[in-house]
């Protein structure tokens, strides 16, 4: 039988240039939960200690273009004695924590960012000031708008002068698989930057035209949702043991009961939750308003459960936490979607949408004779003709008020 792996670690080595913030980044490790405290990225951090002294490098130096080069330079080359970790992913998150501690403790300083950055500081702030843009809808704009300055300007000064028409299209039609969806998107962030570009006083009015616009049609499809059999089959998957069951079934209520939005979830907070009144706060998300909603028996309960029984025990207010390292931190959407995803593998579904279940509470409250006014209300649309799409879905009423086709035998 092998020998296991094991490193040996001399975290009191004086000739290590990061020996002496070894036990903080220890406590940080435990604080967090990480397996062993964060035993081999420990070692990944004494490992790039040893290569910072040889290359003459002093701590306050230490950044991104460093750990770049030493992932690229001397890892993949590396022959030191001791046992260290090797893989490429394990060693950049290990120096991505170091750095992380370094800059909070001041002993590093923190990047000023590069003209690409500033610059999409300054569009983010016009698309909140002037557009008023979700913060999902901003990150989305700014992650495209990013690769777009990238692509054409790299490090060199951003000119939008330079842009060319045939350029743009070319980005925003992408790859030859792209669907309409997609390029739908990429132009929609590309008008919003020109437009902000438009405000500073550039010309950009021949950019402007030369952004697609696909085909989109609206209204060609129903929109879907889940019948009853399916939406209690789908609470049931959460039944079997499964990893974060209790986080799951009470992400799932949510999204199904509420009409929650995956940024709504996780921006959930204890102190959102009246559970005197039975009501629930929701954070100003997509529609910039913030709404107070019933909270149902069901909901209120599996969010009890959770709590209670599987929440990790943390200062941290989110109701829905972390359960791996590191531990107790708020989730991110990513969590909503694994747990969705999950769950629809364990019934053998080949579904992966999650926007899904706030359809089937529109469909549901539709067939319930609800008013539109209320409606737009649960989903917090801000206007009554976004929810009058799922009008078009109830069946039983339509054909209520449908004529005999002509010639068809009573």
């Amino acid at each position: 039988m092998p020998t296991p792996f094991r490193l040996q670690l001399r975290t009191a080595d004086p000739d290590n240039l990061l020996a002496p913030f070894l036990p903080s980044c220890s406590e940080y490790f435990k604080g967090a939960r990480y397996k062993s405290n964060g035993r081999r990225d420990l070692a990944s951090i004494v490992h790039f200690g040893q290569w910072l002294r040889a290359e003459g490098y002093a701590v306050p130096s230490i950044g991104e273009a460093v750990i770049v080069r030493f992932l690229s330079c001397h890892l993949p080359r590396c022959d030191c004695q001791r046992p260290v970790p090797r893989g490429l992913n394990e060693n950049r998150a290990a120096l991505g924590h170091l750095v992380r501690l370094l800059r909070t403790q001041g002993i590093i300083a923190r990047p000023t960012g590069d003209e690409i950055t500033r610059e999409l500081a300054h569009f983010d702030t016009k698309m909140t000031e002037v557009w008023g843009l979700s913060a999902g809808t901003r990150d989305h704009r700014i992650r495209i708008i990013r690769r777009l300055l990238k692509a054409q300007f790299g490090s060199r000064p951003i000119e939008v002068a330079m842009l060319t028409p045939a350029a743009i299209r070319r980005f925003v039609l992408g790859d030859a698989d792209w669907s309409a969806s997609t390029i739908r998107v990429m132009g929609g962030a590309v008008r919003c930057y020109f437009r902000y570009r438009e405000l500073l006083g550039d010309d950009v009015a021949h950019l402007l035209r030369a952004v697609p616009r696909p085909a989109y049609w609206r209204d060609a499809m129903l929109p879907m949702g889940l019948s009853p059999d399916e939406l209690e089959q789908l609470f049931g998957a959460f039944e079997a043991p499964c990893p974060s069951r209790r986080r799951g079934y009470a992400i799932v209520r949510c999204l199904t009961d509420l009409g929650l939005r995956s940024s709504e979830v996780v921006k959930l907070s204890l102190d959102d939750i009246d559970w005197q009144a039975g009501t629930v706060r929701i954070a100003a998300g997509k529609a910039r308003r913030a709404d107070v909603l019933p909270l149902p028996t069901a909901t209120g309960a599996a969010i009890a459960d959770y709590l209670v029984h599987e929440r990790t025990k943390t200062r941290c207010r989110a109701v829905f936490v972390r359960h791996v390292a590191p531990l107790g931190e708020p989730v991110g959407r990513r969590v909503v979607q694994k747990a969705l995803h999950a769950a629809y593998r364990r019934l053998g579904w080949d579904r992966t949408r999650v926007h899904i279940l706030r359809h089937t509470l529109a469909s549901r409250l539709i067939n319930a004779g609800t008013p539109m006014k209320q409606i737009a209300d649960v989903l917090r649309h801000r206007s009554i003709i976004t929810s009058a799409t799922y009008t078009r879905v109830d069946v039983t009423r339509l054909s209520a008020v449908a004529l005999p086709w002509p010639g068809d035998v009573a």
